[in-house]
């Protein structure tokens, strides 16, 4: 996937929004300003939250690393081209989405949760 394509699925994604942060960073966000994943992160990467159980798993893989300065929070980074297939991309930046979302109060997830 390019950037672009992974900018518009991020938005495809219920109540997501972008906005333009820390320079020229591409935030998206849920629920106002709940991350779930960055473009242009440290240049030309792409970030995103992963659940605790499958951080480290990620992180040995080659062209993934722990995101600085949110890898305490089980976000992976990437360089573009993205060291995976676009099936498995979509397949991680939905569950991004979801696990920020799982984290709202439950009256906020209404309409943002996916079967």
């Amino acid at each position: 996937m390019t950037p672009e394509q992974v900018a518009a699925f991020c938005l495809q994604l219920p109540g997501a929004r972008e906005d333009l942060k820390w320079g020229s960073n591409r935030v998206f966000s849920v629920a106002g300003n709940k991350m779930f994943a960055i473009l242009d992160f440290l240049g030309d990467g792409l970030a995103f939250k992963v659940g605790k159980d499958l951080f480290l798993g990620y992180v040995d893989r080659p062209g993934i690393s722990p995101a600085p300065y949110l890898a305490r929070a089980h976000w992976i980074s990437m360089q573009h081209p993205y060291p995976m297939g676009d099936d498995e991309l979509r397949d991680l930046l939905t569950r991004s989405h979801q696990l920020v979302v799982a984290r709202l109060p439950k009256i906020r997830q209404v309409g943002l949760l996916l079967d």
